[in-house]
């Protein structure tokens, strides 16, 4: 994105010519985007991430108006509540549950679902509202039903959009997970929360030659990537491929545990220490989280997680965590070295796994998300890549 869109004393003007000249705001939403500002849905308190800094800020409308509206009118991601609604003050809460997109990932993904006009058009995590009011612009406010599971965030989206419609848009107050049951068949379903499998109500509830998108990952990392899916003829199934990194807040009932260090890496200091001259260890050192690799080992390492500590004077450690026993692998990349240390432990063998699943990456000439693809059905799901059949 460009340097213009951080500012926080950007106009809409600005951002609507720096996401229009990235080609991100199409033609067909600049409308869309001239006459449903952000700033409309969001509370007088936000959180916007500081791109300058790299760190959230609080925000409020009433003590500091004009930074309020130059990030509500930013290409920055804003949170808008912590921790389920619990956190109180000033300081940012544990874990943000809430949020306004970044109007850049907003529109990627309205370009990707590919509405007409009159579409039905379900969404699944209201937030907001912003994104449904974007699409009831385009397709009618009887059109659009949106599902949120905190109802006050629920409540407050839905006042905001009656007020700034004088008509409601449906927000209904329940778990994303069974769509919106009793509604009806849509023409797409958009998730505007992370997945770690497309819920088959969703292709149950979307009509044959419908769309789904939906920010997809595996949990490897909080990184996810946008799938888009088709429904087949027969309505019974949806396949499609990747387009490209996103992050999202995940669907709560697909939320991950916090990752305890301490009760996985307790015997670290008796542990041997092995060495390793792979190309993995080095891949890891200059990739970063939204990387096509990071996405190909979270495929063929399942149930773990990645975490790459912060590098000190040169050594990086890079942490995997089996996510269904205490299985542990380290592995410690020293800047300028040919060789890394490796430590395992428990019954997996995580970072022979790692090493494997980069092998296998490289092989089939380190394909990115575009490549890949999922097949989802009644009795579950599967990643492919190329071709449906070639099972990752």
């Amino acid at each position: 994105m460009s340097e213009q869109t951080v500012s926080v004393h950007a106009t809409r003007e600005d951002v609507a010519y720096a996401l229009t000249t990235d080609g991100v705001l199409k033609a067909h939403w600049v409308d869309a985007y001239a006459r449903v500002p952000r700033q409309a849905f969001l509370p007088d308190t936000i959180w916007p991430y500081d791109m300058a800094t790299g760190r959230t800020a609080h925000v409020s409308r009433t003590e500091n108006a004009q930074a309020w509206r130059g990030y509500a009118n930013a290409d920055v991601p804003i949170v808008t509540q912590w921790d389920d609604g619990e956190h109180a003050g000033r300081v940012p809460g544990r874990l943000p549950t809430s949020s306004a997109s970044m109007p850049s990932v907003v529109f990627r993904m309205l370009d990707e679902l590919a509405v007409d006009d009159y579409c039905r058009v379900l969404e699944i995590g209201t937030g907001t509202g912003w994104n449904a009011a974007l699409l009831a612009h385009k397709v009618g406010e009887e059109n659009v039903v949106s599902v949120e599971v905190d109802e006050a965030v629920a409540n407050r989206a839905r006042e905001a959009l009656d007020h700034f419609f004088g008509a409601p848009v449906e927000v209904v107050h329940g778990d994303g997970r069974a769509g919106a049951p009793g509604r009806g068949v849509f023409d797409r379903v958009i998730a505007t929360c992370g997945v770690r499998e497309i819920p088959y109500a969703w292709v149950e509830q979307t009509r044959p030659g419908g769309v789904i998108v939906a920010p997809w990952s595996t949990g490897f990392t909080h990184a996810d990537a946008v799938l888009r899916l088709t429904v087949d003829a027969t309505g019974k199934s949806a396949t499609g491929r990747f387009t490209g990194p996103v992050e999202f807040m995940k669907l709560r009932a697909h939320r991950s545990a916090p990752i305890d260090h301490e009760s996985y890496a307790s015997g670290l200091p008796s542990a041997p220490a092995a060495t390793t001259t792979s190309d993995a260890a080095k891949a890891l050192a200059t990739t970063d989280r939204f990387s096509p690799l990071i996405f190909a080992l979270g495929l063929r390492v399942p149930a773990c997680t990645y975490i790459a500590a912060e590098k000190v004077r040169g050594t990086q450690p890079h942490w995997f965590y089996g996510r269904k026993d205490r299985s542990w692998a380290c592995v410690l990349v020293d800047d300028g070295e040919t060789v890394s240390r490796v430590w395992q432990w428990g019954r997996r063998r995580l970072w022979d796994e790692v090493e494997g699943a980069y092998a296998w990456w490289a092989e089939r000439g380190r394909p990115g998300w575009g490549r890949f693809g999922v097949t989802a059905r009644g009795e579950g799901e599967r990643v492919w890549l190329d071709e449906v059949g070639e099972w990752v």
